[in-house]
Order: C-alpha cells, then structure tokens, then sequence
C-alpha cells in the first residue's frame, strides 16, 4: 500500500510560480512510476507529468507538451518524494492537482493506469 500526500497548491497571480510536492509513505517507490494530474471543474482529469524512480541516481520524467516551457518535475529516492515546480502560471493551470503512483510501467500518462492517489491540492490562478 503507498500513501500519498501532495502539498504546495493555493492562489497565485498569473505569471507567478508554486511548487507542488507529493511524499510517498508505505513503501520504497524504487520500481513506481509517479504521475501528477490536474483536473478542472467540468473538464476530465489530464496528464502532467511522470517520473519513474528506477531505484538508481537518475530518474526519468516526462511533461506534457503544453506545459514543458514553464513546469518542472523532480524527485528524491531518498525522500520518496517528487516535485512539480510550475513557473509562468496561466489562469488555466487553475485545477486540483493530484499525485498518483503505479507499479505498471506503460500508460504512464493515462490515469486509469495508477493504483494509488493523493487527496490532491487546489491551484488556483488569477487572471
């Protein structure tokens, strides 16, 4: 069982910058593939970025296109934990965030491929 807890959302301004960070408890996430996924009020929960903690020095993580000019996702093995440092906000990054975790190594960008979800944390972006 992995539990995770993100943190990190709020309001900010357009133009501005949050971090989010998602700590995994309950088990090594050597092997997971952790994701983050937003999803606005009336819309389908969309993919933002995974990261496969391969259990060496280096993780490999991926965004989606829209956002790879302005967010950056990082992790820690050490700390079971994984960032999401959003930069240049728009008023439609305005969503719940959520993290999520899978031992499934393809469909990384799908959300019915993760078994475990965080409570998610709302970010808000004023225009």
């Amino acid at each position: 069982q992995v539990q995770l807890v993100e943190s990190g959302g709020g309001l900010v301004q357009a133009g501005g910058s949050l971090r989010l960070s998602c700590a995994a408890s309950g088990r090594t996430l050597s092997g997971y593939t952790m994701g983050w996924f937003r999803q606005a009020p009336g819309k389908e929960r969309e993919f933002v970025a995974f990261v496969r903690f391969t259990g060496g020095r280096t993780n490999y993580g991926e965004l989606v296109d829209s956002v790879k000019d302005r967010f950056t996702i990082s992790s820690d093995n050490a700390k079971n934990t994984m960032w999401l440092q959003m930069n240049s906000l728009k008023s439609e990054d305005t969503a719940v965030y959520y993290c999520a975790a899978t031992r499934r190594y393809s469909g990384a960008r799908y959300p019915n491929m993760y078994d475990y979800w965080g409570q998610g944390t709302q970010v808000t972006v004023s225009s």
